[in-house]
């Protein structure tokens, strides 16, 4: 049943090239029944028992190893719940091929969230960008192109790394099926200089994925490249592949090494919390503004992820689904936008909540949740997560990231104002509210965002337990 979600979305890419071109609605259904099929397999999976095959002997012990639970699963329906709203928005050209590498992307994120091997979850990390990579390059208007190189060589590298520290990790220790195992399988055991070297392989890897500055500069032009519904499960859940990693194979292999990077990863994360916010606020481009925001919030986690609270790192996952859910959101609506006023751009528009009440209600939303407004998603995750820091005598660092989270509201409410409030622009068509199908696509985002944000407990509980034993003492 775990691998399925693999398998699955895979198979029914290719077996919709069967479906024919011109059947554009039938592919679309398609993939988002199968979309939802991931999902009813992921609650159905949760907490079963993990699937095993024997992989590889030499040079070291690998298998095809799938599990999932804790966060992992909390990640895997984000995933799912993401590409059915993405496809149940779509509107693009050549919707069927689209729809495909969809699936193909589905199915491959799911992988690296559900592997227990090091090996599969390194096939499953690179595999991810082959169809970003296509999306960007058939779909991407203008610059597309060069946006596509420009992300595959950024994350090649980053996975090249990863690859390179699996390998070392295999022949070390002699097996890579470790993922998820009791501590006392790190690489500690084996000398210092092995462990710094395995480790700096991922968190290069895990660094450039999320991204955290300075590794960034892929992020901002493919997030405004892609189209809305590639775009919206590629920063609600692609971005957390980097912090995922950090907390389920770095934190319980290379606990050493987490201890060690902590101060580092702190200045890396406080510098993108606050360019991110300051680069967010003078954006004229709205698709741009979300993804330098995404910046800032994914450096929020990072600062959790290695303070080694309980609290914080619960937080950590809160926030993690909690991203993902108002970004995804935030970017199907920012499509909508654009696909009414064939613009995007902060300066040309004006005054859309007298014309389209309905889209500036979802907007509004969104927006809210962005900002962290109490008792949306966002509020759960920061409150948690400043909580810990301080607890953990992270003092300054939790008061240096209290001024971006200010900045949020002042450029999540900059883009609802220019959007939708002041005059109505008179070069602007007039074009019809939101449709059933549009508001379809985003109810089951709305009604996600403000259950985690009333009860976050259950997936603050699946990051709080991995503080123990792996991440005891990793604080600062």
């Amino acid at each position: 049943m775990i691998a399925a979600l693999i398998v699955l979305p895979i198979l029914a890419g290719f077996a919709l090239y069967l479906v024919p071109r011109s059947a554009e609605l039938t592919a679309k259904w398609l993939g988002v029944l199968v979309a939802f099929a991931s999902l009813v397999l992921a609650v159905l999976g949760n907490g079963q028992p993990d699937e095993s095959l024997r992989w590889l002997q030499r040079p070291f012990s690998a298998n095809f190893h799938v599990g999932l639970g804790g966060l992992g699963f909390w990640v895997v329906a984000l995933l799912a719940l993401s590409t059915i709203c993405a496809l149940v928005a779509l509107r693009v050209p050549r919707q069927r091929d689209f729809v495909a590498q969809m699936l193909f992307l589905l199915g491959a994120m799911s992988g690296v969230f559900v592997a227990r091997d090091l090996l599969l979850f390194a096939l499953f990390w690179d595999l991810m960008l082959i169809p970003v990579f296509m999306l960007l390059i058939a779909w991407a208007p203008g610059r597309g192109g060069a946006t596509a190189w420009r992300y595959l060589i950024y994350n090649l590298a980053g996975g090249l790394a990863l690859l390179l520290a699996t390998a070392a990790y295999g022949v070390v220790e002699g097996s890579t099926d470790v993922i998820g195992l009791s501590v006392g399988h790190g690489v500690t055991a084996i000398g210092a200089a092995w462990g710094a070297w395995i480790f700096a392989g991922y968190a290069f890897g895990f660094l450039v994925k999320t991204p955290v500055w300075p590794f960034h500069t892929w992020m901002p032009d493919t997030y405004a490249d892609l189209p809305p519904a590639a775009v919206a499960v590629v920063s609600a859940v692609q971005s957390k592949a980097g912090l995922y990693g950090f907390l389920v194979v770095t934190a319980p292999l290379l606990p050493e090494q987490m201890r060690a990077a902590a101060t580092a990863m702190f200045v890396l994360g406080l510098v993108g919390l606050v360019y991110g916010a300051l680069v967010a606020l003078v954006q004229d481009d709205a698709k741009r503004v979300v993804a330098y925001s995404s910046l800032s919030h994914l450096g929020l986690i990072l600062l959790a992820v290695f303070s080694g609270n309980a609290v914080a790192l619960g937080g950590a996952a809160v926030y993690i689904i909690a991203h993902g859910l108002f970004s995804a959101g935030l970017f199907i609506v920012l499509g909508q936008v654009e696909e009414r006023q064939q613009t995007r751009l902060l300066s040309r528009l004006g005054g859309l909540a007298e014309l389209e009440p309905k889209l500036a209600g979802a907007l509004h939303i969104m927006a809210l949740a962005a900002l962290g407004l109490p008792g949306l998603c966002g509020f759960a995750g920061e409150i948690l997560i400043l909580t810990g820091l301080y607890q953990a005598g992270a003092v300054w660092p939790a008061a240096i990231a209290l001024v971006p989270i200010v900045l949020a509201a002042a450029y999540m409410l900059r883009l609802f104002q220019r959007f939708m409030h002041g005059p109505v622009r008179a070069a602007l068509p007039q074009r019809p509210d939101l449709r059933p199908i549009e508001l379809l696509a985003l109810g089951p985002l709305v009604i996600a965002i403000a259950l985690l944000g009333i009860y976050p407990a259950p997936v603050a509980g699946s990051g709080a337990t991995l503080t123990h034993p792996q991440l005891a003492g990793v604080q600062r």
